[in-house]
C-alpha cells in the first residue's frame, strides 16, 4: 500500500438494482443508516473544548489567524520528522489525512505535502483528556490542524505512513481551517490506476475518480503527493532549463504575447480585437526573439505563455502552455544550436535524477515509469525515415511524422542507441515554418530539427531566414500577410546576424521524463478546446 493511502480504504458496493434480494436490500438498508450516523456525528462534531476539561487549553478550534502577533513558535515539515528528533516536541501544520478512533484512542494520518505521519493520542487524563480524544476523532477529513506532541519511534515501522520510522504523541491539537465535505476523497485521486482496476491483493473494489471530476476541483487534487512531486519537478526543469543558459551566456527576455499577426503561420491563432484593431494571441515568442537578436543580444531565451487555438483533444496538446524558448546567433552552421540543446537537456535530465530523486519517487509510487535514458544521438531525418521503412513502416520522404511513426521510431532508436533522447533534424520544407531556412545543397530541405523523449516531439527549431527578401517571398508562400509582419521584416534590413534557436513545451516535457499518460496530469489549470475552468 502506497504510503497516503489510508489503514482503511472505502469498499465501494454495487448500485440497488430491481429484484434484489431480501439480503442485498438488508444490506443497503444497513449502509445508509451507517452513512446517515456518520453523517450525523459529524454535524455534532465539537469545534471547541469542554469548557469543564481540566486540558481544555489543548484542543479546539483556533480563532480565525488574521496576523494578530508573532510569537515565536517553531513549526516543523512533516517531511523532517526522522528518528534523528525522537523524544523531542515538535509543532506540526498538516491536513488531516486520515482519522480513526474509537473509545480512548484516536489516529490521526498528517498530511505536509508528499509527507505524511502518523499522530495518536490516547485518553490518560493526564496530557489526554476523553473531550479531547472526542475532538480529534470529529475532525473532518483536508481540515488543517497544528498538532504539538512528543516524538517517538513505535515498536513497529508505520507503514501507511512516508515517515515509517517516528510518530507523534499527542499532546494538544487546534484545527486552523476545517474543510467541507469533499468531492471525492484524496486517497482515492491519489490510488495508482493498477491497483484501483485490479483491486489489488486484496481483491477490493476503489473508487475511481475520473480525469474531469480531478480537473473541476484541481485545487482539491493537487493536493495528492504525485501532484506535488510534479509540479516539484516541473519547477526544477525550468530552473535548470534558466541555469543551463545562464552558464552559456545567455540574457533572459520578456516579450508581448499580444501581437498584430501570426507567429508561426497556420490557422491555430486566437484572435481578438485590440483598442479597435484585429489582434492575435503570440503562438509563440518567436519574431520577438529574432527581433532580439538583430539588436546585437546574441544570445536569448524565454520562460512564458504559448497560445495554440488547436481543437486537438489528444494526450499531448493544450491550447496554453508554458514554452521554453532560446535564440542565439551562429557563426557558421546550426548544429552550434544543437550543442547548446544537449547542453540544457544533459543538466535537465540529469539534475533531476540527481535532485529531484524524492519527488520521482512519489511520482512512482501512483504513476509507475522507468527511469528515462539521456544520451545525445543525431539523425538527419532522412535516415530516421529509412529506419521506419526498414522496420516495415510506409513513410514518405517529405511527409511530416504522425504520432505512431513517432512513437514507432523512438522505440527503434532506443532499441538500437540505447536512449529515450534523440534529434531528427533536415526536415523537408513543407512541414516547416515560414521563417525557416533552406537547405543549401537542397531546396526541398531545411536547416531544421525536433528534438524527441520518449518517442514524442518536444523542441521544433530551426536556422532562421535572415534575409528579408527571402523571408517576405516564404511569408507571402504561407500566405501570411506582409502588412502584419512588417515590423519583424524590417528588422532585418538593417543587418542581421545568422541565428537559430528552438522551443520547448514545459509539461510536455515533464510528462515525458515521468513516463505519464497525459499532458493534463502537468499542466497546473489545463486549457484545452474543452476547458477554459478552473
Amino acid at each position: 500500500m502506497s504510503h497516503w493511502d489510508e489503514r482503511q480504504l472505502t469498499v465501494i458496493e454495487p448500485a440497488e438494482e430491481p429484484g434484489l434480494s431480501k439480503k442485498a436490500l438488508k444490506k443497503a438498508a444497513a449502509k445508509e443508516a451507517k452513512k446517515a450516523k456518520q453523517q450525523n456525528q459529524k454535524q455534532e462534531a465539537p469545534t471547541q473544548p469542554d469548557p469543564n476539561d481540566p486540558l481544555k487549553d489543548r484542543y479546539g478550534d483556533s480563532p480565525l489567524i488574521q496576523s494578530r502577533a508573532v510569537t515565536g513558535q517553531k513549526w516543523t515539515a512533516a517531511g523532517s520528522l526522522t528518528e534523528a528528533l525522537v523524544d523531542t516536541t515538535v509543532l506540526v501544520r498538516g491536513r488531516v489525512h486520515a482519522v480513526r478512533g474509537k473509545g480512548k484512542s484516536c489516529f490521526l494520518i498528517l498530511r505536509d505535502r508528499t509527507a505524511t505521519v502518523q499522530a495518536v493520542l490516547f485518553a490518560d487524563d493526564e496530557t489526554v483528556s476523553r473531550p479531547m480524544v472526542k475532538y480529534a476523532m470529529g475532525l473532518s477529513k483536508e481540515s488543517l490542524v497544528d498538532v504539538e506532541g512528543l516524538l517517538v519511534k513505535p515498536a513497529v515501522p508505520i507503514e501507511s505512513c512516508s515517515q515509517k520510522e517516528v510518530e507523534l504523541q499527542v499532546r494538544s491539537v487546534h484545527c486552523i481551517s476545517r474543510s467541507e465535505t469533499l468531492p471525492f476523497q484524496i486517497s482515492d485521486a491519489a490510488r495508482p490506476e493498477a491497483v484501483a482496476k485490479s483491486g489489488g491483493d486484496s481483491g477490493e473494489k476503489f473508487a475511481t475518480v475520473l480525469q474531469d471530476t480531478k480537473l473541476d476541483n484541481r485545487y482539491l487534487d493537487l493536493r495528492t503527493p504525485a501532484n506535488q512531486a510534479v509540479f516539484r519537478v516541473q519547477s526544477s526543469v525550468c530552473q535548470f532549463f534558466r541555469g543551463a543558459l545562464l552558464e552559456e551566456g545567455f540574457m533572459e527576455i520578456h516579450t508581448p504575447k499580444l501581437i498584430a499577426g501570426a507567429s508561426e503561420g497556420g490557422a491555430s491563432v486566437f484572435h481578438l480585437q485590440y483598442m479597435g484593431q484585429p489582434a492575435c494571441l503570440a503562438q509563440s515568442p518567436q519574431l520577438y526573439k529574432q527581433m532580439a537578436i538583430c539588436a546585437d543580444m546574441d544570445k536569448v531565451f524565454e520562460i512564458g505563455p504559448v497560445f495554440r487555438a488547436e481543437n486537438s483533444d489528444t494526450h499531448r496538446h493544450l491550447c496554453e502552455f508554458t514554452g521554453l524558448d532560446f535564440e542565439m546567433t551562429i557563426k557558421e552552421h546550426y548544429f552550434e544550436v544543437l550543442d547548446v540543446v544537449e547542453k540544457v537537456f544533459g543538466t535537465i535530465c540529469n539534475g533531476l535524477e540527481e535532485k529531484c530523486a524524492l519527488e520521482l519517487d512519489v511520482i512512482r509510487e501512483q504513476y509507475p515509469f522507468e527511469p528515462f535514458k539521456f544520451k545525445p544521438v543525431r539523425l538527419p531525418f532522412s535516415e530516421g525515415i529509412q529506419m521506419l521503412r526498414d522496420a516495415g513502416y510506409t513513410a514518405g520522404d517529405h511527409d511530416d511524422l504522425t504520432t505512431k511513426l513517432e512513437k514507432t521510431l523512438g522505440s527503434l532508436v532506443k532499441e538500437k542507441y540505447g536512449t529515450d533522447f534523440y534529434i531528427l533534424y533536415k526536415y523537408p520544407m513543407a512541414i516547416r515554418p515560414f521563417y525557416t531556412m533552406p537547405c543549401a545543397d537542397d531546396a526541398a530541405y531545411s536547416n531544421s530539427y525536433d528534438v524527441f523523449m520518449r518517442g514524442e516531439e518536444i523542441i521544433s527549431g530551426a536556422q532562421r531566414i535572415h534575409d528579408p527578401n527571402l523571408l517576405v517571398e516564404r511569408a507571402k508562400f504561407w500566405e501570411i500577410p506582409i502588412p502584419t509582419l512588417q515590423s519583424y521584416i524590417d528588422s532585418f534590413k538593417l543587418g542581421a546576424s545568422p541565428h537559430g534557436g528552438a522551443g520547448v513545451g514545459l509539461e510536455r516535457v515533464v510528462m515525458l521524463f515521468c513516463g505519464l499518460n497525459n499532458v493534463r496530469k502537468t499542466s497546473l489549470f489545463p486549457r484545452d478546446p474543452k476547458r477554459l475552468t478552473p
